[in-house]
């Protein structure tokens, strides 16, 4: 059974250990292992806490965590040990329902085919494919699909 609940800063070091894991998962899909930054630093460059930030909590562990303003669902990382789940399914959900009515969006790393499913099968569609540096890592080039929801 999994349950949601605010991120509090005991969480920490599992969110990092999801982030990590699951971040390398989504780099490789898109060729892109080298551009691999730790959420401790990547955090800190991409403003993680400006966003509303929550946590998947499954076997009393911290499985995964979505972070989310009221238009964009821009983090959503679920730890490897506990993908396959739904569990990545009930956090954008939940995200979803936090976020003020009207259009959202996400960026999804061309590559990253099982996150643009999941947000398709939630009622996103591609609207753009955006070229540019990645936030926080800007070293380097990514192409990123662009979905929105009405």
């Amino acid at each position: 059974m999994v349950t949601i609940e605010p991120y509090s800063a005991q969480y920490w070091e599992e969110i990092q250990a999801a982030h990590d894991e699951a971040r390398m998962q989504e780099l490789s899909l898109a060729g892109l292992e080298e551009a691999f930054l730790p959420l401790a630093v990547a955090a800190k460059r991409e403003d993680l806490f400006a966003y509303q930030i929550y946590v998947a909590l499954e076997e009393g562990k911290a499985a995964g965590f979505v972070a989310f303003t009221e238009d964009e669902l821009a983090w959503l990382y679920v730890h490897p040990q506990f993908q396959k789940r739904g569990i990545g399914r009930a956090l954008a959900t939940f995200a979803l329902e936090k976020m003020e009515p009207g259009a959202k969006a996400v960026e999804v790393l061309v590559g990253n085919e099982p996150a643009r499913k999941l947000y398709r099968s939630l009622g996103f569609t591609e609207e753009e494919l955006l070229h540019g540096h990645m936030p926080g890592n800007e070293d380097y080039e990514v192409s990123v699909w662009l979905m929105h929801m009405a």
